[in-house]
């Protein structure tokens, strides 16, 4: 059953024509071979822009006209499908375009060859960057495995032989360099090779890493607190700019017992993955730009050239589910056997996870993806920026400077001094005055005014039982739900 009402508004997919235009076809064919050139839609004869339906007088001869002027000005002929619909006793005809695999699709007539692409709800003409695109796409090949013009033997690979030698515990012999896709038989590098060699000849292979002051790009008096621009092979980048972000981020730490509990602003799982995306998964193509690396207090942002593959905005999927589609498989390969990324195409969700998995997480942190034809942008929220649970560890280990630690106290002072440090809202005399009689985890927790469970056992409880201040009223049974502690 034709749902008439779905279509109405979907402009992205559907175009609306009143009637067949045999004057003006190009008015409608633009849309055949930008469909064609994308991700496939449909054109509905019979219906206005507005959603009114006004029919075809002649569905059956306008359908042959339409097949007719596809196959003489579409060039070459994109798969497509005609049916007819009937809506509101008025007969529609309905022209279904298909995806092609021999792209650019050209309207050739009028003394004019153009190739169209689908931008929102419009076709607009391919610019040199797009056609590009669609000629690779319709070749079925990719940027990295053309050939750059230069030679393997005036470049070095110092870089990406350690990493490999690091990796497998091999050396990379020189027949790997045409195994792995980085050179012909010839000699000749291809475009994943240039882009690997330790000083590339790819212009355009360069990282811009700004650490701003402030949450925006006009911070005042100094814009920015540090700043560097990155040249050069993938690794050298790559290495760099995880540099840049680790020196510009903060690590705040506790200790746990017989170990620490790390709070970094950003996990490294997650950056490293983005900054992995922003290199391999960037569009080459797009020339007189380069991948930025934006920190400012609240957020990391990394951006690359170029959107989707498929052209498809990445908010429009599950990132659970996203199609493994590389704009450039031999990148993506080499850094798969350099051990710095997965074939299985999940970048995106370790990303989401390592975030997650953090122990300062919390739930409006989850990093942000976006995209559009020009470029693809990963947020990630600092984890540390104005946390209500980092705040409240602060402000109990800010407590516990003012007082000292427990452990090793005893030896060292008396115990009128013990007694006078603070332990929450509390002095350490008073809680141990009102464990005269014994008392439980939660009831002395509460009388401290303490919130953090984990906190209170490791850094006051234990300390206090470690030096026999306290004991335990079932000392055989330490994590009885019955346990009380108590002070003599």
């Amino acid at each position: 059953m034709f749902d008439i009402k779905k279509l109405i508004g979907e402009t992205t997919d559907y175009d609306k024509k009143k009637m067949l235009e045999e004057k003006k076809p190009k008015s409608w064919c633009k849309s055949v071979s930008a469909f064609s050139n994308t991700f496939g839609g449909a054109l509905i004869f019979g219906i206005t822009n507005e959603g009114d339906v006004v029919g075809l007088e002649d569905a059956e001869g306008d359908s042959e006209k339409i097949s007719e002027f596809i196959k003489t000005r579409i060039k070459p002929i994109p798969p497509f499908k005609l049916r007819f619909e009937m809506v509101e006793g008025k007969k529609l005809v309905v022209l279904d375009v298909f995806a092609g695999e021999e792209t650019p699709y050209y309207y050739a007539a009028d003394g004019v060859m153009e190739a169209y692409t689908r931008v929102g709800n419009e076709s607009v003409l391919v610019d040199a960057t797009e056609h590009k695109r669609l000629v690779l796409r319709g070749k079925k090949t990719t940027y990295d495995i053309q050939s750059s013009g230069h030679r393997l033997e005036d470049f070095s690979f110092s870089q990406l032989r350690a990493r490999y030698k690091k990796v497998t515990g091999k050396s990379f012999e020189n027949r790997d360099f045409e195994s792995f896709g980085i050179a012909d038989k010839e000699g000749v590098l291809t475009y994943a090779g240039a882009l690997l060699a330790d000083e590339s000849p790819i212009r355009c292979s360069r990282v811009f890493c700004r650490r701003w002051n402030g949450l925006t790009k006009s911070g005042g008096v100094m814009d920015t607190i540090d700043s560097n621009e990155f040249e050069g092979g993938l690794i050298h980048l790559l290495t760099e700019s995880s540099a840049f972000i680790r020196r510009n981020m903060r690590v705040m730490w506790r200790k746990l017992g017989n170990t620490r509990e790390d709070y970094p602003d950003y996990q490294e799982r997650a950056y490293f993955e983005a900054l992995v995306n922003g290199l391999i998964h960037r569009d080459y193509l797009i020339t007189g730009s380069e991948v930025h690396v934006d920190m400012f207090d609240d957020r990391l942002e990394i951006v690359s050239p170029g959107g989707m593959v498929e052209g498809k905005p990445i908010q429009e999927y599950d990132i659970d589910h996203i199609p493994s589609i590389r704009r450039n498989p031999v990148l993506a390969d080499i850094f798969s056997r350099l051990d710095y990324m997965e074939r299985s195409g999940s970048g995106l969700s370790k990303i989401r996870d390592a975030q997650m998995h953090s122990a300062n997480f919390i739930p409006d942190r989850l990093p942000v993806f976006y995209s559009d034809r020009s470029q693809f942008m990963i947020t990630l929220p600092n984890l540390n920026y104005n946390n209500d649970r980092i705040k409240d560890l602060l402000s109990e280990d800010g407590r516990e400077q003012d007082r000292g630690q427990v452990r090793g106290q005893v030896g060292e002072q008396d115990r009128e001094q013990l007694r006078e440090q603070v332990i929450g809202q509390v002095k350490m005399g008073d809680l141990i005055d009102y464990c005269k009689l014994p008392r439980t985890r939660v009831e002395m927790q509460d009388y401290c005014g303490l919130t953090s469970r984990r906190s209170f056992i490791e850094n006051h409880l234990k300390p206090l039982l470690e030096q026999g201040i306290l004991k335990m009223t079932l000392p055989d049974k330490p994590n009885s739900r019955n346990q009380k502690y108590y002070s003599e």
